[in-house]
């Protein structure tokens, strides 16, 4: 950053000036607010069908297995473990 010429360092001066975003544009911020934008998480989109994070231990080999094929290899463990 401090060789980037696009994107300067601010100054004392500026950051003495700065005003909240709510104060400066109003009207979008309370757009956003009630599309529920300041509360969304950043990533993908929030799924109907919630998963839940867990710790499993796999053979090495198991895990390789659904890796190899590339992305979406929890979703195929996922699917494994819902037919069994």
């Amino acid at each position: 950053m401090d060789s980037d010429p696009d994107a300067p360092e601010a100054t004392d001066e500026q950051l003495a000036r700065a005003r909240p975003f709510v104060e400066v544009f109003p009207a979008l911020a309370a757009k956003m607010k009630a599309g529920g934008v300041t509360h969304r998480p950043i990533g993908r989109p929030l799924s109907a069908n919630k998963k839940v994070a867990v710790s499993l231990r796999l053979d090495p080999d198991v895990l390789e297995k659904f890796k190899s094929a590339g992305p979406g290899w929890q979703a195929r463990i996922n699917e494994a473990l819902r037919k069994a």
